[in-house]
């Protein structure tokens, strides 16, 4: 009969009861279980559920009656991406047997299947909501209001839709995408991400940041100090802004300084010991205040080996100069992040795919300006190429008399009538570029060429399940770095070994207990890692999703 209606398809009753609508979803039942694939990632389980696990439970709606529930699709997708099956497809590749005995049930569902559910969940557009609880529970363990902002480049190269272009530091390249603009701790551990609706630059996309933050921190007692304090990277700098953003908000700012053409006297600099997350390093750093745009900076200076100084300004009034050095160079574990999740997690990769509209009444550059621009700038160029070869020749022996400059120009009379077609070819692009509008509003657009967007919530769910599966990951590592003296170097990659290793599931009804018995690993002390993790996690008497089965973490090898 399982045959029939799928394979390993054994729960025959339940799902003819989910067929007539008459459950809400199976219960999770699990019977003792030998060497079941990828069981290492129960291991999981405890951290996901601190990181907010349940917060995404609560937040949707269950979905309509049938086999599988909200849980099942939810659980579905964070041990997906913690076994590095990076989306939904790569599921036809496993046992979906296995992996259902992972949920208590007796298959996972059928791809097609998966996505029907995943649609169910985002069609009910709670994922701004799920977000926003996410990241107020977050910022309650934060330490310091330090919010880190960078934006990342998801290109797209389907044809469905028509996104703006946007130069893409990986690539080196202008390619069409979607800009998410990430905000982090300063130990790189995600707390929020806002989707731009058509690529607009940090500036603007920190100002839509800023009221969802403030909602979350609490007002400091000092009246002086600062409520946050936002650390980002030059494409935001603006100096009027930062102290406008102090005057208004009580919010300081951290970024590099641009145009910087003095230099400090070296001697000013003094040797400081600074720890840039959990590394200690020796600077040459000096400070001083400047004036920039008639308002006043604190500026951080770090002298180099090779010379060269990096500013640094802020608006915090009373950082200390190293904790103001290190604040600013630990953005590198942002930019970390940004590199796990898509080696491991592939976070720019879609779940559903389609399109939508945007804001019609949002105002946009003209791409037919931009085009203008674009080739007022080569025309410029060609003329300025023929124009060096012109001085050359006249340069050639010296300085010329009028009467030697005269005949050089008759002789390269071709030049020169090149020169003046380039004239008339900058005056005409110059009178047409003045009878078009440097901004127009997306409705204005041709209709062919006008702008959409690919389908944002899903990509939001998918975020949410990333960011809760990255902060899950680096607790396990966390714990892992105070039992395990080489966490620093191999620390993830034991983690990732244990989450896709076998494992025994051992049930017992009687005393509500589910034991998992993970199976050997690569390495001795691989093995001894594990061991003292399952002590960890043994202390957190974690529950089964929606059971009363208490999980006990064991290991084969001793």
């Amino acid at each position: 009969m399982g045959e029939e209606i799928g394979i390993a398809a054994s729960r025959v009753h339940e799902r003819a009861l989910a067929v007539t609508g008459k459950q809400a979803f199976a219960p999770s039942l699990f019977d003792h279980q030998e060497s079941v694939l990828n069981a290492g990632v129960l291991f999981a389980l405890p951290a996901l559920i601190s990181q907010g696990l349940n917060t995404v439970f609560k937040v949707f709606n269950p979905l309509p009656g049938g086999f599988y529930g909200l849980h099942h699709i939810i659980l579905t997708l964070c041990f997906m991406f913690l076994c590095r099956i990076k989306n939904p497809e790569q599921l036809k590749k496993y046992p979906p047997g296995e992996l259902g005995k992972l949920l208590g049930l007796d298959r996972i569902p059928e791809a097609g299947y998966f996505r029907t559910k995943l649609k169910q969940i985002t069609d009910q557009s709670k994922c701004d909501e799920l977000h926003n609880l996410l990241l107020s529970s977050w910022t309650k363990d934060m330490p310091e209001m330090f919010f880190y902002i960078d934006g990342h480049v998801r290109v797209y190269h389907g044809e469905n839709a028509n996104l703006p272009k946007r130069f893409v530091s990986r690539e080196k390249l202008c390619l069409s995408g979607t800009t998410e603009y990430w905000v982090n701790d300063e130990k790189g551990l995600p707390l929020m991400v806002l989707t731009a609706e058509l690529n607009e630059k940090l500036k603007i996309a920190i100002q839509e940041i800023i009221p969802i933050i403030l909602k979350e921190v609490p007002l400091p007692s000092n009246p002086h100090e600062p409520v946050l304090t936002l650390v980002f990277d030059r494409e935001a700098y603006e100096p009027k802004w930062f102290a406008k953003l102090w005057k208004d908000h009580r919010i300081a700012i951290l970024t590099y300084r641009k145009n910087v053409r003095d230099k400090w006297d070296e001697d000013l600099f003094n040797n400081t010991d600074i720890q840039c997350y959990n590394t200690d390093v020796t600077m040459h750093i000096c400070e001083m205040g400047t004036q920039l745009n008639g308002c006043w900076f604190r500026e951080v200076r770090r002298l180099s080996q090779s010379g060269h100084q990096t500013a640094i300004i802020t608006t915090h009034p009373s950082l200390a100069i190293e904790m103001t050095a290190a604040k600013m160079f630990v953005r590198w574990t942002q930019e970390n992040f940004f590199k796990y999740v898509m080696e491991n997690f592939d976070f720019d990769r879609m779940i559903q795919y389609g399109t939508e509209s945007v804001n019609q009444k949002l105002s946009i550059p003209n791409p037919e300006y931009k085009r203008l621009t674009y080739m007022l700038k080569k025309a410029r160029e060609r003329k300025g190429r023929v124009e060096a070869r012109l001085f050359k020749k006249i340069n050639k022996n010296g300085q010329p008399s009028i009467l030697e400059m005269n005949t050089i120009l008759l002789k390269n009379d071709d030049l020169v009538q090149r020169i003046d077609e380039h004239n008339q070819e900058i005056e005409s692009l110059l009178k047409s570029r003045k009878e078009v509008s440097s901004r127009i509003t997306v409705q204005q657009m041709p209709k062919d060429q006008r702008y959409n967007k690919l389908i944002q919530e899903s990509k939001k769910l998918k975020n949410a399940i990333v960011m809760i599966d990255y902060r899950a990951e680096s607790a396990l590592y966390n714990v892992l770095a105070e039992i395990y003296k080489d966490a620093k170097k191999d620390g993830r990659q034991i983690l990732q070994e244990i989450f896709t290793s076998d494992a025994d599931m051992i049930p017992d009804y009687q005393k509500n207990i589910l034991r998992i018995k993970l199976h050997s690993l690569s390495t001795p002390r691989a093995n001894r890692a594990a061991n003292k993790l399952c002590d960890f996690l043994n202390q957190t008497e974690t529950l089964f999703p929606l059971t009363n089965m208490r999980l006990i973490y064991e290991t084969v090898a001793l």
